[in-house]
């Protein structure tokens, strides 16, 4: 382990002092900072985030994917099956140089498809794990009280902005929370 956790008391105070050292972005700037020094990671914080789009996807990997997943195998031993999550979940938002443009970047936040795993074994019904996840991700993380911002970073080869995780503390307005 690397250290302690950082703590979220104190309206998340130690996570915050990190984090807002570090530069933010909006999407469209990132984009510029890919094409022009090939920056594949960063923080956005959007303006607005208007919706969690979900849909149904194959449940099963490519051939081609499956056979790369076959290859590998940690601590020796036989590799384990990754199972495919059937459902891509997307964040719609805007950024404040958007205007009416809205950008839609595919969620592949670790602990995104470990709550759906969870609530599916949980509940036993794919669509009430879906509204959990709808309800956690969107409802809650990206809620009016959260000054929530994405951590984005590309799918190479494809320059495809995806968000890896999410940081949703309680807003604060001149250092007041609202």
């Amino acid at each position: 382990m690397l250290g302690e956790p950082l703590s979220t008391k104190d309206n998340w105070r130690a996570r915050r002092e990190i984090i807002d050292r570090l530069p933010h972005h909006t999407r469209i700037e990132l984009q510029a900072l890919y094409e022009s020094q090939k920056v594949s990671l960063g923080i956005v914080r959007p303006s607005e985030i208007i919706d969690l789009k979900v849909e149904a996807v194959e449940r099963e990997w490519k051939p081609q994917w499956q056979a790369t997943l076959n290859q590998f195998s940690l601590f020796s031993g036989p590799p384990k099956h990754l199972e495919k999550l059937p459902y891509k979940f997307s964040y719609v938002f805007r950024c404040a140089d958007s205007g009416e443009k809205v950008h839609t970047a595919m969620i592949e936040d670790w602990e995104l498809g470990v709550l759906y795993r969870k609530e599916v074994e949980r509940l036993g019904d794919e669509s009430a794990a879906v509204a959990n996840v709808r309800k956690k991700f969107f409802d809650e993380i990206c809620a009016p009280s959260k000054d929530t911002r994405f951590f984005m970073g590309t799918v190479f080869p494809y320059n495809t902005w995806v968000v890896i995780g999410v940081f949703w503390p309680p807003k604060e307005i001149q250092g007041n929370l609202i």
